[in-house]
């Protein structure tokens, strides 16, 4: 599972002109599911997400997290993250998960996140969406779990 993290100062996913999901101060978090990515990784993948320290502290350090700041989290599916990008001028998609199986971890992950903290919304998965965001920083990690 590949993970990418914007801190955002607010975002917000439209689909066919009606918005899915928004947050003000948080993270925009898009995740990229593969073939071998299974239901045990998604406590894993919610307590980094939640305690990854990318928000600045009383000092200005980037020490802080969603949970310390009590932060948005949108979470949007992005099956491009799984690809392929080592060689050649096209991206190959054969380390991504199937649509079914995918689309089953994406919304486990999804009510993990709903279970362990206040403010999560999210995208559509497969939708075709529109993402607009305000990158606070800008800050941006790319997070990779087997």
């Amino acid at each position: 599972m590949k993970v990418l993290i914007q801190r955002v100062c607010r975002a917000s996913v439209t689909v066919d002109e009606e918005v899915t999901g928004e947050i003000d101060q948080g993270m925009l978090v898009f995740v990229g599911i593969e073939r071998d990515d299974n239901p045990a990784m998604l406590d894993k993948v919610a307590e980094r997400l939640l305690n990854y320290r990318v928000f600045a502290d009383e000092e200005g350090r980037m020490n802080a997290s969603l949970r310390d700041i009590n932060g948005g989290l949108l979470l949007v599916s992005q099956f491009t993250l799984a690809a392929d990008t080592r060689k050649g001028l096209r991206p190959g998609f054969s380390s991504a998960a199937t649509p079914a199986d995918a689309q089953l971890l994406y919304n486990a992950l999804l009510d993990t996140l709903k279970e362990k903290h206040d403010k999560v919304a999210a995208g559509r998965f497969a939708a075709d969406m529109q993402v607009s965001l305000v990158n606070d920083g800008p800050v941006t990690f790319l997070l990779e779990f087997q």
